[in-house]
């Protein structure tokens, strides 16, 4: 047999498959589309993806190459057809797409690690009192296991445990270890399914309808304009609607037909609180994916799904690519969100890919929001539910105007977090920026401190004592003089997190309150997960942070919701910057007011209190400002009216990056599509000490726009005069 391989390089020039013979010691029935090979590629040892199978290769025998080792890993073919998929729709190469796909370490030959876990029986906890015979060793097994639950065997003695095991007085069953911590406690949550509401089941009764088993993909209901598959839905529910009961039956219906099922959410920090919530209801069959893991619980959690020992996969971006068979639903939550972009090349987007793979498996794609993208709104069929399940109304928006102030905190917000704490309530305060200060200036010559790397301002983290580049990560320490003119008087501008979690815990902070602080500066996503924990199950106290904390929380008995400075997203040259101020807001205003006593009150403080997007938040208007951003977006030719594809390119000097994106520009227009318009080359600022340059292509049609890129890439990628210039490519930039 041989094996035509795609090597996993990440060199953009190396294309096509390339023949192996299989090793000596491996058989033909090791050898599939999928398998994961070692093998030696120019002058290396490199792994490799099969991509095809044949008994006679096109080289000459002594010309074929034998690969080294087949390793334990293997995809599944429907996922490399989709790496293949991916390389073309993102201008990419399969070797990155594929490394993307395959599960963590396999490329290391990571093996799955399984143990004898002993449990006790009844029998046992009855032995331990009644006067049984026992021996010191059992007696002390039997006590440990009574005492702390299922347990590795190794410490309690293999031997004594099958001997007890022999008795009936415990179990012993062998176990993958490597399983994900849960930090939400599953039997908090009812297992049974509380009843629908008249919303949710006009929701449900669409999708439930295109899951049955003689539903037809090709035909049915479509969506708005005649938009959509029947297939497809937008589930655009208010905040607190009950969206994720629709999720759980839906999943529930394609559990009982035999299917799996994939649920994406926004942040790794919103898993646990999906893994509890799907686990209640389903058990072990469901399993976590998310980059947070360690590869060796990623591994196993992957290895569950591949082999039908799970047939749920609950996860953030990059569960959209689970081994599963037969997927029969998938569901993006929070679909406005932007972290389901990769940033990696290849750039894809985890909602493109679902619903490629949810048409590959004759799946159900649904995708939910309170604030949904125009660009859903315009494709799916939208499903509406405009009430809360426990029939509280939206809370109260109030804006203040911030003209003229210079403290982080309008003095309406400093009395309302005030009162929250006087009356033992839950509050949280949003400002999307981290750090003590947004940059630091001399007050006597006027020099800001600047990353030599990035030409972006330093930000000041007073706690760490440095102030830091947050785009490569360079670091100096505060300083307290000015290097060029000697002055002490060191000036802070702006704010953020770190700085006002320094203001409310000098002003607010008790034991019976704590001040709790969420950002990207907080060490892991397991620390992460526990302030999130901590916050819910503290009585009261106020969480701070940025977009992180408005991100599909569900907090009982929060109050109060504070933005600050809300139109800061607003002053981004972007096209979605509407559309990203209108979605903060009243996603924080989406977590108060949601259950228990508080009322709800939300305060968005803004230098623009006439912006319209701010308004529409404070009004919970979201069909207005959907159908605005539709309007304006087709006037100006903005997806979903046109597909946007930016190329930047990047080197140590300035001519080479200008000159490959010049080179670049020339050849996209020479694809000679009457509706593809090219930006720039324009400059961008220097990023980890590299000049860059963009050029942003605009099509009506996507594929025009995709394949005049892609071959434009190729081209100058293989031009050896412009080898120091790194190009990244991004469709659909966010």
């Amino acid at each position: 047999m041989i094996a035509r391989v795609i090597p996993l390089t990440q060199t953009r020039a190396i294309r096509g498959l390339f023949d192996y013979r299989l090793p000596p010691s491996a058989t033909a029935e090791e050898l599939r589309v999928g398998s994961l090979l070692r093998v030696p590629f120019a002058g290396r040892t490199i792994a490799a993806v099969v991509a095809q199978t044949a008994t006679v290769s096109e080289l000459a025998p002594e010309r074929l190459a034998t690969a080294l080792a087949v390793l334990p890993a293997r995809l599944p073919a429907d996922l490399v057809e989709l790496a293949v998929w991916i390389a073309d729709e993102y201008c990419s190469t399969p070797a990155r797409a594929l490394q993307v796909l395959l599960p963590a370490g396999a490329t290391r030959g990571l093996q799955e690690r399984r143990a004898l876990v002993a449990a006790i029986t009844d029998a046992g906890r009855s032995a331990l009192g009644d006067g049984t015979r026992l021996t010191a060793a059992q007696r002390a097994a039997l006590t440990a296991l009574a005492a702390h639950g299922p347990t590795t065997a190794a410490p309690l003695g293999t031997a004594t445990l099958r001997r007890l095991e022999g008795r009936g007085l415990v179990s012993v069953a062998l176990e993958v270890q490597r399983r994900p911590a849960r930090t939400h406690s599953v039997s908090s949550i009812a297992a049974a399914p509380p009843p629908l509401t008249a919303e949710q089941a006009a929701a449900l009764g669409p999708i439930a309808a295109a899951l049955a088993p003689s539903a037809d993909g090709a035909a049915g209901a479509e969506g708005e304009d005649g938009r959509g598959s029947a297939r497809e839905f937008l589930l655009h529910g208010v905040t607190g609607s009950g969206k994720t009961e629709v999720y759980l039956r839906a999943a529930e219906a394609t559990l009982a037909a035999g299917r799996t099922v994939i649920i994406l959410v926004p942040e790794i920090a919103l898993t646990p609180q999906a893994l509890a919530r799907f686990s209640a209801r389903f058990g072990d069959i469901v399993a976590v994916l998310h980059s947070g893991m360690s590869d060796g619980r990623r591994h196993d959690e992957w290895l569950r799904l591949a082999r039908g020992e799970a047939r749920v996969a609950v996860g953030a971006r990059s569960a959209v690519f689970a081994p599963l068979p037969d997927i029969g639903l998938i569901v993006v939550d929070e679909e406005h969100e932007s972290s389901y972009k990769h940033e990696g090349d290849p750039r894809y987007d985890a909602r493109t890919v679902a619903a490629r793979r949810a048409r590959v498996h004759g799946a159900v794609l649904v995708v939910g929001s309170a604030t949904p993208r125009p660009e859903s709104v315009y494709a799916s069929r939208r499903l509406l539910m405009r009430a809360r399940v426990d029939g509280r109304g939206l809370p109260a928006v109030e804006i203040l105007d911030m003209r003229g102030r210079h403290n982080p905190l309008h003095p309406d917000t400093r009395l309302a977090l005030a009162d929250c704490r006087h009356a033992g309530g839950k509050a949280i305060v949003l400002l999307n920026r981290r750090g003590w200060s947004n940059f630091l200036s001399c007050g006597s010559c006027g020099r800001v401190w600047m990353c030599p790397n990035c030409e972006v301002a330093l930000v000041l983290h007073r706690a760490g004592g440095h102030v830091a580049c947050h785009h490569c990560g360079h670091r100096e320490r505060v300083p307290t003089t000015c290097p060029d003119c000697g002055s002490v008087s060191v000036a802070r501008h702006g704010a953020g997190t770190e700085r006002l979690e320094h203001e409310l815990v000098a002003a607010l902070a008790a034991p019976e309150f704590p001040v709790l602080r969420l950002d990207a500066d907080t060490a892991g996503h397991d620390a992460r997960a526990r302030i999130l924990e901590r916050f819910h199950a503290a009585p009261s106290g106020v969480l701070i942070g940025t977009q992180m904390v408005a991100k599909g929380h569900d907090f009982a008995d929060v109050g109060l919701g504070v933005v600050i400075d809300a139109d800061q997203t607003m002053r981004f040259p972007d096209f979605r910057a509407e559309e990203r101020t209108f979605a903060l807001i009243t996603q924080l205003a989406g977590r108060t007011g949601r259950a228990g006593r508080a009322a709800g009150r939300v305060l968005v403080q803004t230098m623009e209190p006439s912006a319209r997007p701010i308004v529409l938040a404070a009004q919970h208007d979201s069909e207005t400002f959907v159908r605005g951003e539709l309007r304006r977006r087709k006037a100006l030719g903005y997806p979903p009216f046109a597909t946007l594809v930016r190329v930047i390119c990047a080197a140590l000097e300035a001519d080479g990056a200008f000159t490959a994106a010049d080179a670049l520009r020339a050849r996209v227009l020479a694809a000679g599509a009457a509706d593809l318009a090219v930006l720039g080359p324009a400059p961008l600022f220097m990023l980890r000490g590299k000049a860059r340059y963009q050029l942003v292509v605009r099509a009506l049609d996507r594929a025009t726009a995709v394949r005049a890129v892609r071959e434009a890439v190729d081209a100058v990628v293989a031009d050896r005069a412009l080898r120091e210039v790194a190009l990244s490519v991004d469709v659909d930039p966010q």
